[in-house]
């Protein structure tokens, strides 16, 4: 019998369902005050919760984690081939072909969380990444404070205060937008209904501080980073120019309208003034998902096939404003979430770009404790950079199964797309080769295929 991709597919998908279902326990619940379920439970959570039915009962830790793998059957194609992809040391130019791929399976990613409960309202959260793409070595990816009770200073201190005031410090996720609440964080992918993020992924962890005001359904925040991904103290100003604090803010309303039906709909913004690199789009460090897809090798696929527009490069110090607005509806198991976000900013010195991102995802949650799923995700983003005009646009059509509240599988189909004036000029300049020979990769750029995913989260 000759296997193909069709019955490779629904051969692991069996393994993965039937593995974890002999193999799969559920985790005793180990809750912490305000704080969210990185399983099932937490699905929809978006920020922790502001309320909490536990009692603090002295310093509790929590050891969590989550790891997942993914078998790829996906084939990519272009007519930008052979393209320029800069030049050696010795300046000669370099020319690359898109990889051939194979239908196999991807890197496991994992995560270590470790969550402590210091004092009443009081949480430690530190996320390392054990494996990742981008690197080889674990390390961490974040960390912070969060303060809901000001007990461990003086019992019932500033109670009033407190009862709608949430304050989060550390080296963490900027809390911009609600995409990042339903990404795949490395190994961490169970709350992301499909297996890729978002093509404009607006992810970034930075030093900084955040004040939340919460009344009733309604909540506000604000926040300061110093915007540095990567932390030093040394004076590294770019062409004479430094830094500044990236400020950004967020306004929500939350609604549990009934018993069938859930209203969210929140607005963000983030601002940098000025920058020598902006991180808000490129600061994932576990890498993409869909392996070596329109990619050339730069760092493990950090970027391909995400999109960044690049903005605050030399010589010019950078600058973008960015808004998000994120609806969410769920009535019964019948979900909806939707995006547009707008960025505009400098790309190395020239004149201000603007981009935008279009997303919508449909899902139907379905059995005894909406343990199934149906759905798909449409998203677009659509810009002007200096070569022209360009849009990415992606389908992702899919379902999954939580085996327990702990695992569970992902099947997709995903086809993506490039087009525009902006992917069909030349990457660059190369001494002594014509310019019609300088084509770019992505110049009708495509690529198609199934996805697997399975996941364990504790």
């Amino acid at each position: 019998m000759k296997f193909t991709n069709k019955h490779i597919t629904l051969f692991l998908l069996s393994f993965f369902l039937m593995a974890g279902s002999v193999f799969a326990q559920e985790t005793t619940d180990r809750d912490l005050q305000y704080f969210t379920s990185p399983d099932q439970r937490g699905l929809n959570q978006f920020e922790a919760p502001f309320t909490t039915d536990i009692e603090f009962d002295g310093v509790q830790v929590r050891i969590g984690g989550s790891n997942a793998i993914q078998f790829q059957g996906i084939s990519q194609e272009n007519t930008g081939d052979p393209y320029y992809a800069g030049k050696d040391d010795q300046g000669n130019p370099i020319f690359k072909t898109l990889p051939n791929l194979e239908s196999n399976f991807n890197l496991a990613t994992s995560n270590l969380d470790l969550d402590v409960g210091l004092a009443n309202g009081l949480r430690m959260h530190l996320r390392t990444y054990l494996t990742s793409q981008h690197h080889t070595e674990a390390y961490v990816k974040s960390g912070y404070m969060q303060v809901d009770r000001l007990d461990f200073i003086s019992e019932g201190l500033a109670s009033g205060l407190m009862d709608n005031v949430r304050i989060k410090v550390g080296h963490m996720e900027l809390n911009y937008g609600d995409n990042h609440f339903r990404r795949s964080d490395n190994g961490s992918a169970i709350h992301n209904p499909f297996v890729g993020n978002y093509i404009m992924d607006s992810f970034t962890t930075e030093v900084a501080g955040e004040i939340y005001y919460y009344s009733g359904n309604m909540f506000g925040m604000i926040g300061v980073s110093n915007g540095k991904l990567n932390q030093h103290v040394t004076d590294k100003a770019a062409n004479g120019f430094k830094t500044h604090a990236t400020l950004y803010g967020k306004l929500g309303f939350d609604s549990q309208i009934n018993d069938d039906m859930r209203f969210r709909l929140t607005g963000s913004i983030l601002n940098v003034a000025q920058s020598a690199s902006i991180y808000l789009y490129s600061g994932d460090r576990a890498g993409s998902r869909y392996y070596s897809v329109m990619d050339d090798g730069f760092r493990a696929g950090r970027f391909a096939p995400s999109f960044t527009p690049g903005y605050g490069q030399a010589p010019a110090p950078g600058e973008m404003t960015a808004f998000m607005i994120n609806p969410f509806i769920k009535y019964n198991g019948l979900e909806f979430y939707g995006v547009f976000e707008n960025t505009s900013g400098n790309i190395s010195g020239n004149d201000s770009r603007t981009f935008n991102q279009y997303g919508a995802e449909l899902l139907y949650r379905f059995g005894a404790d909406e343990d199934f799923y149906l759905g798909g995700r449409y998203n677009l983003v659509s810009g002007e950079t200096t070569g022209g005009d360009i849009e990415i646009d992606r389908i992702n059509i899919g379902g999954g199964w939580f085996l327990t509240k702990n695992v569970m599988a992902k099947l997709e189909y995903v086809t993506q797309s490039y087009s525009g004036e902006g992917f069909t000029g030349t990457r660059g300049f190369a001494p002594g080769v014509a310019p019609s020979n300088l084509t770019n990769k992505y110049k009708d750029g495509k690529f198609n295929g199934v996805m697997m995913e399975a996941i364990i989260s504790f």
